[in-house]
């Protein structure tokens, strides 16, 4: 079983940042890809960014240049440093970690991007 903890949302103003952590408990050996997804009201989820345990990175045209994804395995986590954000990238961030079996989800964390 694996458990996901999202931190760091909120309201920012555009062009501003924020960095969104995820930290992993439970059966941590377990997981081979981590990722970031989003949901806004009105509009399909969609894929973020994501990340393997050998390091390699993937992310949606939409956030190239401006998201990273990176990893810190001594503290379980894994984080999205968000630059240069719009309004639409206004959303409900959620964390998402997959096992050989089945995947897990956190509860999500706000991110406004507004004046």
């Amino acid at each position: 079983q694996v458990q996901l903890v999202e931190s760091g949302g909120g309201l920012v103003q555009p062009g501003g940042s924020l960095r969104l952590s995820c930290t992993a408990s439970g059966s941590i050996f377990s997981i081979y890809v981590m990722g970031w997804y989003r949901q806004a009201p009105g509009k399909p989820r969609e894929l973020v960014a994501t990340i393997t345990s050998g390091g390699s990175t993937n992310y949606a045209d939409s956030v190239k240049g401006r998201f990273t994804i990176s990893r810190d395995n001594a503290k379980n986590t894994v984080y999205l440093q968000m630059n240069s954000l719009k309004p639409e990238d206004t959303s409900v961030y959620c964390c998402k970690a997959r096992t050989a079996s089945k995947e897990f989800w956190g509860k999500g964390t706000l991110v406004t991007v507004s004046f």
